[in-house]
């Protein structure tokens, strides 16, 4: 990477209906789920140039996201976290990504906020 480390992209707010959980009627019914990404990746030919081509195309990530939500069935934010981040490895390579996964309603008695996993995966210190 050149030294336009600080440049990224990311999405926020990614919504994804998914069957993750522990409990029978999440793995059942599903649930939504919200993801934030960032791509760590220099956008100065793209802001030079104008093509889509000279940078990481969003749209891919988010289709692809979808996709792998439509039939995921797992228990743990982790797994699934550690996918979403595989998935986006085999779409721009090894490029620094950080997410947060977040439960949209977690089934837990009296608690109305969200739970998260934050991952990073090739990111800076």
């Amino acid at each position: 990477m050149s030294d336009r480390c600080s440049d990224r992209i990311v999405v926020r707010g990614l919504r994804l209906w998914a069957h993750v959980g522990v409990l029978p009627h999440e793995q059942q019914r599903g649930q939504w789920f919200e993801v934030d990404i960032a791509l760590q990746c220099d956008l100065g030919a793209a802001g030079a140039s104008d093509q889509l081509s000279d940078t990481c195309d969003y749209s891919l990530l988010i289709q692809a996201l979808q996709q792998q939500a439509s039939g995921l069935r797992c228990q743990t934010l982790e797994h699934w976290s550690e996918r979403m981040l595989d998935l986006a490895e085999q779409l721009y390579g090894p490029l620094p990504i950080a997410l947060e996964l977040r439960k949209c309603a977690a089934p837990v008695a009296g608690f109305g906020g969200e739970v998260a996993v934050q991952r990073r995966r090739h990111w800076p210190d």
